[in-house]
């Protein structure tokens, strides 16, 4: 097990999103606290986690232990509205397939739930919007 932070922790989701968004074909993704103004007309998607129940994974010394730290991951993906949802399914399947069962930097990603249609899509009305979501397991010092 190797120890991290929470920052580690989104580092390491948030860098593999933008390797795979910047790889063809490439679509801009929008982080949590970051400006970004969506294109016109154009896939994109939005990323964000969740930190949520924390446990004791070792009990020896504080100094030594890990916390068990569960977290959610939700990407959603919006695609122009009117084209259908086809390119919206394969942009979402990239995401999967990065974390579905997967385990990243010491993070152990479940299987991935979605993507889901959101009706009606926010924050932007012209776009199909789905929502993929896949729980993760972080050991944090």
């Amino acid at each position: 097990i190797m120890s991290s932070t929470y920052n580690d922790v989104r580092a390491a989701i948030e860098g593999r999103i933008a390797a795979e968004m910047a790889s063809a074909p490439s679509y801009p993704v929008a982080y949590p606290n970051v400006p970004f103004k969506p294109p016109s007309n154009l896939p994109w998607l939005q990323v964000s986690l969740t930190f949520g129940d924390n446990s004791y994974a070792t009990l020896i010394s504080p100094d030594a232990g890990f916390n068990k730290q569960n977290g959610l991951l939700t990407v959603n993906t919006f695609t122009p509205v009117g084209a259908g949802a086809a390119a919206n399914y394969t942009i979402a399947e990239r995401i999967k397939d990065l974390f579905d069962r997967q385990t990243v930097s010491s993070i152990i990603f479940d299987a991935a739930s979605g993507p889901n249609v959101i009706t009606p899509s926010e924050p932007e009305a012209a776009y199909l919007q789905t929502q993929l979501t896949i729980t993760f397991e972080a050991y944090l010092d």
